[in-house]
């Protein structure tokens, strides 16, 4: 049950309020405990700043490509990963805390921290798995030359940080913008961001434009290490 279905939307409360509002009031009345800090989703493979400058430095800028012929069933995803467990699943289980599954590796429940907003949710179906390069991004960076095998590995890469789980909502409003025009509204994780954006972009040869690497550069400027 999603949080803000608890209060009626003609109030104009931003959803992440609302949420925080809730669980204030949960946890005041004894009914939950949030002592305990949820963890924080951290993809695998984030370079330090040397790392990101210099993948960032080596990066090709081009214009910017056509989305023409993209769909997103060009990227199959949400793969078996393992026994009954898509990527999803999988990252679900990463990025939360104390998940617990069913049989088929649905979340039942647990906690999740989406570090793009600062807002802890409650319940999967609040959560989406946001590729941090979106998949029509890549598309216009050079994975439209790319084999449809090739696309399936990047929409699931859980090798590097290419997935992670955030506040559903502040996923659908990134869509598929580069951080030229779109940042995590929390600004202590712009530079986490640009370090993870830079390296998926460089490990799998894809382009950026002028405006992009600008954006980038002036995120990658505020990491201390």
């Amino acid at each position: 049950m999603r949080l803000a279905r608890l209060f009626p939307q003609h109030l104009g409360l931003r959803r992440t309020r609302v949420a925080a509002t809730v669980i204030a009031m949960l946890a005041g009345a004894g009914l939950i405990s949030v002592g305990a800090t949820p963890a924080a989703a951290t993809p695998p493979g984030i370079p330090s700043k040397a790392t990101a400058q210099s993948q960032l430095n080596a990066l090709r800028v081009a214009a910017q490509g056509s989305t023409s012929g993209y769909s997103r069933d060009l990227f199959p995803h949400w793969i078996t990963i393992s026994g009954s467990c898509n990527t999803r699943e999988q990252v679900l289980k990463r990025d939360g805390t104390s998940v617990v599954v069913d049989s088929s590796c649905a979340a039942t429940s647990g906690r999740w921290y989406s570090p793009y907003d600062g807002a802890t949710w409650y319940a999967a179906s609040d959560v989406d798995i946001d590729h941090v390069v979106p998949l029509a991004e890549a598309w216009r960076s050079g994975a439209n030359s790319w084999t449809t095998s090739r696309r399936q590995s990047f929409a699931n890469d859980l090798t590097r940080p290419q997935l992670i789980a955030v506040t559903d909502n502040v996923n659908q409003a990134k869509g598929d913008q580069d951080p030229s025009t779109w940042q995590p509204p929390r600004s202590a994780y712009r530079c986490t961001y640009s370090k993870m954006w830079i390296t998926v972009k460089y490990t799998w040869g894809l382009t950026l434009q002028s405006s992009e690497k600008s954006a980038l550069q002036s995120m990658l400027n505020t990491c201390s290490s």
